[in-house]
Parts: C-alpha cells; sequence; structure tokens
C-alpha cells in the first residue's frame, strides 16, 4: 500500500480554547507528567481509520460529505489518566447526542469500507499529555471549557524528525 495515509475523522479545538487549554495544562501539570501534545494538535477523534489507500480515501470522504448532523456545543468538564496508554485526557462528563451519533456514523462507515474500528466504546477526549507512566494527580472537577462544534474534518497524521503534525485533508459544516 504505497499510497496509504494515516488518516482520522474528528474535531478540532478552536484557538481561543486552545490557547486556555496550554495554559491550564501547564499550571495543572509538571513538566515530568509526561510529553504534552503539540497545541496544534489538539483534537478530539471520532473514528480512526489507520493506514487508508488513495481510493479507499476518496470513497470515505463521498460518505462524509452525505453527513446531515446539527451543529452541537462541546463542554470538557471530565479529565483522566489511562495508564496502559500512558494518556492524560480531557472529555465531556455528558457526551452531547450529536457527538455521540456523528462519531457513530463515521465508525460504522469506516467499518463497513475495511477500517478496523475498536470494539471499546467510544471515549470521546482531548489527549493532552503522552507517555505518562507514573501515576499523576488529577485536578479538582472545577474546570470546564465550551464550545461550538459546526465542523468535522478528516486529517492525516504525518511523522517527520520525531515530531507529528495533523494535517486537515477535507473538512465538512454541520447544518
Amino acid at each position: 500500500m504505497r499510497d496509504s495515509k494515516r488518516l482520522f475523522f474528528g474535531i478540532s479545538v478552536p484557538e481561543t480554547c486552545r490557547q486556555s487549554l496550554i495554559q491550564w495544562r501547564a499550571e495543572t501539570f509538571s513538566a515530568e507528567a509526561g510529553r504534552p501534545v503539540a497545541a496544534a494538535n489538539l483534537h478530539l477523534t471520532l473514528a480512526f481509520l489507520g493506514d487508508v489507500s488513495g481510493e479507499k480515501s476518496s470513497a470515505l470522504q463521498q460518505l462524509a460529505a452525505r453527513i446531515q448532523q446539527p451543529a452541537f456545543t462541546l463542554t470538557l468538564d471530565d479529565a483522566g489518566h489511562w495508564p496502559r496508554s500512558g494518556v492524560v485526557w480531557l472529555g465531556p462528563k455528558q457526551a452531547p447526542r450529536g457527538l455521540i451519533q456523528l462519531a457513530q456514523l463515521l465508525r460504522s462507515q469506516a467499518a463497513r469500507s475495511g477500517c478496523y474500528q475498536s470494539p471499546l466504546p467510544f471515549h470521546p477526549h482531548v489527549t493532552l499529555l503522552r507517555h505518562v507512566m507514573q501515576p499523576v494527580p488529577l485536578p479538582p472537577r472545577n474546570f470546564s471549557w465550551q464550545f461550538r462544534v459546526e465542523r468535522f474534518a478528516l486529517y492525516q497524521s504525518v511523522t517527520a524528525q520525531g515530531r507529528t503534525r495533523y494535517d486537515e485533508i477535507a473538512g465538512w459544516a454541520l447544518t
């Protein structure tokens, strides 16, 4: 699969929220806690696709373009640490119905197109830190960021010189 790209559908965290999250993360977690995710990479994955051929990518984009879904508000008011994957994350205590529906649509389309989908339930989150191998104190739940989700996109994960960035390939508005 020479022309394959590592792809996922996701929602980007808006710039104003992103800057606030970065500042909060720096104030909340020690520099030794783990590797911070770059500000430009803060996102919420809706469906991970893996390595996908150009042909399959085009088909998935056509399917995504047909989705008719209303915009919704996302609140990040929960945090956690997954020791096995070494991830510290932020997410919603209660995921909005629109978010769950959008993720289910994209994941089912991806599965029908031959992209492996994890059998684990969808757990919407924004990864803040990676490689967190020791327990970290989580902050009291007195934080909350809210933003309107009016679009989703297909991203390519590109790794060069030891750094990863996510390039948007295509995006779609929510109605």
